[in-house]
């Protein structure tokens, strides 16, 4: 089955995967497209009547325009902070690359379009010898990258998209994301990511309250989908 969408993963965790995840679905919802999500594996959830319910799973859900049941846009979903194959180890559960497959095909099938969000980074292990590139590879998404910018984040750019390539995934782009409004020398480092990556990014986010999710990336998104469906270019 092909569908269009994206794999969002990180340079980290912690740096803005899920803002920048919503306000993508928010932009390709403004342009008139069914979206549906999918966060296959978080860990810090809360417990509720209905569950453990993950936010950032619920924040882009929120952001979404198709409407389908929590189960299916978080397959996996772990209680304790922690690294998921952690958590999933001391839950006593395997977590099934196939399962998580068969969730995405029936959003695929009431959608334009399936953003996904990974957990943590590209490499992050969410099994003994499973992380999340398979997953990402399982899907046969291209892949989005979010670089927090921060110190360090060149470095961490730079491995990513070099691991994401390595892998033979194909890389959509790239959004930097400012999660440190004090970072030194921001416009310098900015310039040198664009220079070293070889590309400018799709969007630069500006510094949001954690609480601001309606972040419309409009402008991001039509290139995005320019780059992953070239008939869109000249509509």
């Amino acid at each position: 089955m092909t569908v269009k969408g994206v794999f969002v993963t990180g340079t980290d965790t912690g740096i803005g995967k899920t803002v920048v995840a919503a306000g993508l679905v928010r932009g390709l919802v403004a342009l008139g497209l069914r979206v549906a999500v999918m966060k296959p594996v978080a860990s810090g959830s809360n417990r509720t009547d209905a569950g453990l319910r993950n936010e950032d799973a619920l924040a882009l859900m929120a952001a979404s325009n198709v409407a389908v049941p929590y189960e299916a846009v978080n397959p996996y979903c772990f209680e304790p902070p922690i690294s998921p194959h952690i958590a999933a180890d001391e839950a006593g559960i395997r977590i099934d690359l196939a399962k998580i497959r068969r969730s995405f095909e029936l959003l695929a099938e009431g959608s334009d379009w399936i953003v996904t969000e990974g957990a943590g980074g590209w490499l992050a292990p969410i099994g003994p010898a499973t992380s999340i590139r398979e997953l990402a590879m399982a899907l046969h998404l291209p892949v989005l990258m979010v670089v927090g910018l921060r110190l360090g984040c060149i470095n961490h750019a730079l491995l990513t998209k070099l691991a994401i390539e390595a892998h033979g995934a194909q890389f959509a782009g790239w959004i930097a994301n400012t999660i440190d409004p004090a970072m030194a020398r921001r416009t310098q480092n900015l310039e040198t990511l664009i220079r070293l990556i070889g590309e400018p990014p799709l969007a630069v986010v500006p510094t949001l309250p954690p609480q601001t999710l309606p972040l419309v990336l409009t402008a991001a998104a039509a290139d995005l989908r320019a780059v992953l469906d070239p008939s869109c270019a000249a509509r």
